[in-house]
């Protein structure tokens, strides 16, 4: 085993590639885990292993790439029916591997009673990684400030029953900045066992999101509050699968629930700064909300 070797999963998506960009500039030795060699970031003192198809039910190739590492950075499968399988098996890979701790990329509020269903399947995998005498960590993040902005439909508006709840969605960086401090602070177990949730610095309406995105892209955004029952049948046009339609809607309900509304310390107790606004956001990535523009 590389007592030093940290194992990032999901490396060319938004946490995981953030994540491994703010290790190399530590010089961190790490290996990134990437479905895609071509996507894989390139960075000094990485290796890359390439894994992940399907998901982490490759049991076999989730063994090589945790090979010889003490750390694994998991960040939570693509959202499917057997996501929960998927992430058990990628525990157990870790298991077997000889990995020693796990920083899971949970959610906030996961529960087996959570109103967001996909925060259930969080809650099961947790419990698996509890089981399974691995040290632990959990980062539980809030919404991220561009689902906010993906909820805008092409008509404007936004649409789903979160009534006048808050979300403080938090920022993919601030994550990423909170998963590195963790990741390299090994100082006596210092977070084996949390479970932090990482969220944006204060909670906001849907209503005064639509009111934000107005002003920055100049066209009229509305916040339309509907029922479940109409959230269902609006969504019905696309098809999905049940367990799709269900987290779509419960996302919106989990707000309304008040589930995701609580702004959390830990960006600036971890990242040594505050968490990002919404407004902050928006005015660090344009290119995330270019389509909305006037």
């Amino acid at each position: 085993m590389d007592d030093d070797l940290i194992v990032v999963t999901g490396a060319s998506g938004r946490v995981g590639r953030r994540l491994a960009v703010r290790l190399a500039a530590e010089g961190a030795h790490q290996r990134v885990v990437v479905r895609s060699a071509d996507r894989a970031p390139a960075l000094p003192g990485t290796e890359t292993e390439v894994a992940l198809s399907p998901g982490y039910l490759d049991v076999a190739s989730m063994r090589a790439a945790f090979a010889g590492a003490r750390t694994v950075f998991l960040v939570s499968g693509r959202e499917s029916a057997d996501r929960v399988t998927e992430h058990r098996a990628a525990v157990d890979a870790a298991v077997d591997a000889g990995v020693e701790r796990v920083v899971y990329l949970s959610f906030m509020g996961a529960a087996p009673d959570a109103t967001f269903t996909f925060a259930r399947d969080h809650w099961a995998t947790e419990e698996h990684i509890r089981a399974s005498g691995l040290r632990f960590t959990f980062l539980r993040d809030c919404l991220y400030h561009d689902a906010i902005v993906r909820f805008v439909g092409e008509d404007g508006v936004i649409r789903g029953p979160a009534g006048d709840g808050l979300v403080a969605a938090v920022a993919h960086d601030d994550v990423a900045d909170v998963a590195t401090a963790v990741l390299l602070d090994e100082r006596d177990g210092a977070h084996d066992g949390a479970a932090y949730d990482v969220t944006g610095p204060s909670g906001y309406t849907l209503a005064e999101a639509a009111q934000v995105l107005s002003a920055a892209t100049g066209r009229d955004i509305a916040y339309h509050p509907e029922t479940v029952e109409e959230a269902y049948a609006s969504r019905a046009v696309y098809a999905a699968e049940p367990w799709e339609v269900a987290g779509w809607v419960s996302s919106y309900a989990a707000i309304a629930a008040g589930e995701l509304a609580a702004p959390s310390p830990v960006v600036r107790r971890l990242a040594g700064r505050p968490a990002q606004s919404l407004q902050e956001w928006l005015t660090l990535n344009p290119q995330e909300w270019a389509h909305l523009r006037a």
